[in-house]
């Protein structure tokens, strides 16, 4: 009896303490991530509903993978929240730290592409080490290994994911998603997601990728912009039977409340060094594209993915211009110290789809068009060969983007049957 009352007072306590929505703002950039309190105020995260998952962790050894948006969010006028004597902002703490805070027998990080705590450039090789905040030793997916190797989950009960996407075939967190259900299916250790809102998670578009080009940039056939959150797209992982030889993890998922692929959701925190606000992270499908080219695409700047340019683009039809500089998230950009011809996109009104127009412009108005795609990654980036062979060949962006239709419709109905919200 005893310790049952002890058991639910921790859990009034929890409800009490996470009970809030998602409130918190960033200053990033130029501009701010701020959440608009009359669309977000009712969405509740997943690692918010901590009464609907402690009972998962009790008693186990944890393991967890996560970045600097694994966050609980608090309000700050609560008294017990103000109380909690853990490493935290003014808006909401790391649940790495919470749920330490709440006795949980955490044992093991995991970090993905850009590390624990969300520093490391794109592409960039992570260490493993430990956290100075937790003393915890990080593993890391985005190293020599990008799958959690048998050793490293020993002492391992149960897993959780916990990490902000924005739902884009080639940005890496749903490819490092795959290989943790993968592990934990080889080694029979649940998985439990915690799951949050897709700020691109209002439409689907863009080339499907075709198996021949599976890279960590995209693992499985889905189109650019897919329209899932994490806890969905895991559901499609294990119906579809992608996983090693067909088999499947045992996933537990906590949904967002009050969450629709229509509701708005502004991102209290950079997903990534470089995805530094709404408009970066509403052009990056489209954008990101640019990463498989030799054009920088804002990397270098205060503006990331919300401009594109190249020494190499006619600055007679490129007035804008920028220089791209070493700095948070970007060691080495490209052209550092050059002078880029471009656009400027920062106040671009695009919505609900992805635009091939920049770079069919660009391309069209290089002074030097064979060094547009003199790299190996753009089919890696665009998930087939035939986008770069027709932008080359000079077909319109109406024409192209024609050619997706088939394997869109095809992936919206397969999409249908793993969808958590309407």
């Amino acid at each position: 009896m005893v310790l049952n009352f002890i058991k639910n007072t921790v859990l009034i306590f929890v409800v009490l303490l996470f009970s809030c929505g998602n409130k918190s703002k960033l200053e990033a950039g130029s501009k701010k991530l701020e959440v608009a309190p009359e669309k977000n105020l009712e969405i509740i995260v997943g690692a918010n509903q901590t009464e609907k998952y402690l009972p998962f962790l009790n008693g186990k050894k944890v393991g967890v993978v996560a970045n600097q948006t694994s966050v609980i969010f608090i309000d700050n006028n609560n008294e017990i929240a103000t109380s909690l004597k853990t490493p935290r902002n003014d808006n909401y703490t790391h649940i790495v730290d919470s749920l330490i805070a709440l006795n949980v027998n955490i044992t093991k990080v995991f970090s993905p592409e850009h590390g624990f705590r969300g520093k490391a450039d794109a592409g960039e090789l992570v260490s493993d080490g430990q956290d100075i905040e937790t003393g915890l030793p990080i593993f890391s997916l985005h190293g020599k290994s990008k799958k959690p190797s048998k050793a490293q989950l020993e002492n391992v009960d149960i897993m959780i994911f916990d990490i902000q996407d924005v739902g884009v075939r080639f940005y890496t967190y749903i490819s490092t998603l795959h290989h943790v259900m993968e592990a934990c299916a080889e080694n029979n250790i649940p998985l439990l997601i915690l799951d949050r809102p897709n700020p691109n998670g209002h439409y689907i578009d863009g080339p499907t990728m075709k198996e021949t080009h599976r890279s960590f940039l995209g693992m499985h056939p889905i189109p650019l912009v897919h329209g899932m959150t994490i806890g969905e797209y895991a559901k499609m992982v294990n119906g579809q039977k992608w996983l090693a030889n067909g088999i499947q993890c045992d996933i537990s998922i906590i949904p967002a409340k009050n969450y629709t692929h229509q509701t708005p959701y502004s991102l209290p925190i950079r997903p990534s060094p470089n995805l530094p606000n709404d408009q970066s992270i509403k052009l990056y499908p489209s954008l990101g594209l640019f990463e498989g080219t030799t054009i920088n695409a804002g990397r270098g700047t205060e503006l990331q993915f919300q401009r594109y340019g190249a020494p190499f683009l006619d600055d007679k039809v490129f007035t804008f211009s920028y220089t791209p500089e070493a700095n948070f998230g970007a060691k080495y950009p490209k052209h550092k110290g050059e002078i880029c011809y471009g656009e400027d996109l920062a106040d671009n009104d695009l919505k609900n789809r992805v635009t091939l127009k920049w770079l069919i412009k660009a391309y069209n108005n290089s002074n030097d068009k064979q060094a547009v795609f003199n790299t190996d990654s753009f089919t890696k980036h665009s998930g087939t060969a035939k986008l770069q062979q027709q932008i080359i060949e000079g077909m319109s962006e109406a024409d192209i983007i024609a050619t997706w239709q088939d394997d869109l419709e095809t992936y919206k109905e397969m999409r249908k049957q793993y969808l958590i919200y309407n």
